[in-house]
């Protein structure tokens, strides 16, 4: 029982594709206006590099938020089996409305310090901080941060 997932959280495909191509779009915007506009050819190049970074960041965001995360009775992970947490290491679940947090999502804190790590769009390490949101939708990622301060207080 204790691998039974307590709750469940990811992307829809609608928020995937607004998501991503709103940042494709970004990219594709930047390299448009770089070829078509008389610039210097330093904002010229500073133009193609940022749109080409957008146009990489769409494509690695659209693999990360084809993942899930699970949450069981001892750990945090997405579907792709990284562990983000263990319950037993986190310290603090912080989603209050000015918390340093991802949009539609919430942040822990640990007790020691995790590998930094980034899935664009639904999670990211780095220190002792771990973040959850972005595409997900704020009603599950609510229930995930109510389940994870509840099994903390000891009420599940």
């Amino acid at each position: 029982m204790q691998d039974e997932i307590v709750a469940q959280a990811g992307a829809s495909a609608g928020r995937r594709v607004i998501g991503v191509g709103i940042v494709a779009a970004l990219g594709l915007l930047l390299l448009y206006v770089a070829v078509t506009t008389a610039m210097g050819p330093v904002w010229q190049v500073l133009l193609v590099a940022v749109g080409a970074l957008s146009l990489w960041a769409a494509q690695v965001m659209w693999q990360a938020t084809a993942l899930t995360l699970h949450l069981t009775r001892e750990e945090l992970r997405d579907s792709a089996g990284t562990l983000l947490a263990r319950v037993e290491d986190i310290v603090t679940v912080e989603r209050g409305a000015f918390a340093f947090k991802p949009s539609n999502g919430f942040m822990l804190k640990t007790v020691d310090k995790q590998p930094r790590g980034w899935k664009p769009g639904i999670w990211w390490r780095v220190g002792r901080r771990v973040a959850i949101g972005g595409v997900i939708p704020s009603a599950e990622a609510k229930f995930m941060a109510d389940m994870i301060t509840a099994m903390k207080t000891g009420q599940i």
